[in-house]
Parts: structure tokens; C-alpha cells; sequence
């Protein structure tokens, strides 16, 4: 599977919020981050927590993607996210792949 395959797949599974399916996409040891900034979470354990959250909190959630450059293993996502109808989140999402699972992604989101 293609670093792309991997992400989308993983967009996908975000979107209809299965949990099981997004998780699926992720290595075990993934580290999330804050683009030059602190690791915010580090395994499966504290994604599924993560997300298992989010999914909860915001069941109307959905990202879209603006734009996506492909280099080689990593997948730089523009995402306009859409948490409610009021509340929007402009986001890049740069995705490390390895193996065919995420095994790092960095965040940056719009102030």
C-alpha cells in the first residue's frame, strides 16, 4: 500500500468516525506531534484514547481536503476541518509512513 493509500484510507475512516478502521492505519509505536513542538501522543493506546474523544465530542466532525503533496513516504494534507457547524479548524497534517502505517504525524494548525 502507497503512502497516499494509507492516508486516504485513514481520511476516510476519520470521516465516518470508525474508530477500529483509523486506528487500523497507524503503527503501534505512531507518535503525533505538534510541528516543532512537543509529541502529544506516542502508541496506540493514547491515539485510540485520543480520537475515541474526539469521535465523542464532536460526532458531526469532518475533514476535507484543500490540498495534498505526495514526497515520497510523506503526506502533507491541508485539511478544513469541521467540528460543528459553527466551529471550523484550518490544519496541515504531515504524514510519515513506514511500512504501509503512519508512523509519525505532525500538526499545524491555524491560530
Amino acid at each position: 500500500m502507497s503512502a497516499v493509500d494509507v492516508v486516504e484510507r485513514q481520511l476516510e475512516a476519520y470521516n465516518a468516525q470508525d474508530l477500529d478502521a483509523f486506528c487500523a492505519c497507524f503503527a503501534d509505536d505512531c507518535v503525533l506531534a505538534e510541528l516543532n513542538g512537543a509529541v502529544t501522543q506516542s502508541g496506540m493506546a493514547a491515539i485510540r484514547a485520543r480520537y475515541e474523544e474526539l469521535f465523542a465530542r464532536y460526532p458531526e466532525n469532518k475533514a476535507r481536503i484543500v490540498n495534498r503533496i505526495v514526497v515520497g513516504d510523506v503526506v502533507f494534507d491541508h485539511e478544513d476541518i469541521s467540528r460543528s457547524p459553527s466551529e471550523r479548524i484550518k490544519a496541515v497534517a504531515i504524514y510519515t509512513v513506514k511500512n504501509g502505517l503512519i508512523a509519525r504525524c505532525d500538526f499545524v494548525r491555524e491560530a
